[in-house]
């Protein structure tokens, strides 16, 4: 695919993973305090990739404004957390716990409402990219788990959602955290915890 950077140059560059399904990721997007918000991103695969914002987040006002950003690949659950359920902002766009990273272009493609709430469709180009490191694959349920109970979290009081049923999932991910995670996942869990202010009961 081909766009253009900030400069308005035209460059080529490929996405430095697989995109399947839905991909979670983490963006980086410059505010206007020349600060870079970190938050969490699902990726949808195809022709082009997209993603969704919903509400006026600052990923979405610094889509908006600044028209891109920097999507990374990281298997670091605490980092996970931390774009997921609170307000980071970074001096670097890139984390250190980045494998792979790609700097994007974004147009609006879509837009809507829903529940009252508004949401945005971007078509995501990137402009450029880089392998930080090989890894092996490995799976852990511990890690999924966490990622899985920001999701339940970021639907609590959301018209359409059961909120007992989320909190029950919520910990029942806990436990998997807790009988399968390692300790970064374990931390992440509590991490999560302080972020959303839960009161979930623990194995």
């Amino acid at each position: 695919m081909r766009a253009n950077d900030a400069d308005g140059n035209s460059s080529d560059a490929a996405w430095p993973a697989d995109l399947r399904g839905v991909t979670e990721s983490i963006v980086t997007t410059l505010g206007p305090n020349d600060r870079w918000n970190v938050a969490a991103l699902g990726l949808f695969a195809g022709d082009p990739v997209t993603a969704r914002t919903w509400g006026r987040t600052r990923t979405w006002r610094n889509f908006t404004e600044r028209g891109g950003g920097y999507v990374q690949f990281s298997a670091d659950p605490v980092d996970f957390v931390d774009a997921a359920c609170s307000i980071r902002e970074e001096d670097e766009p890139v984390l250190e716990s980045a494998d792979a990273w790609a700097r994007i272009g974004v147009e609006s493609i879509d837009r809507g409402s829903e529940g009252g709430t508004q949401w945005v469709d971007w078509e995501l180009t990137p402009v450029e990219s880089a392998l930080e490191r090989e890894t092996v694959p490995t799976t852990n349920r511990g890690y999924y788990a966490v990622v899985e109970a920001t999701v339940a979290a970021s639907r609590l009081e959301v018209p359409g959602y059961d909120s007992d049923a989320l909190r029950a999932r919520i910990e029942y991910f806990g436990d998997v955290v807790e009988r399968c995670g390692g300790p970064r996942e374990r931390d992440a869990f509590e991490r999560f915890l302080e972020h959303t202010g839960l009161d979930v009961d623990r194995p």
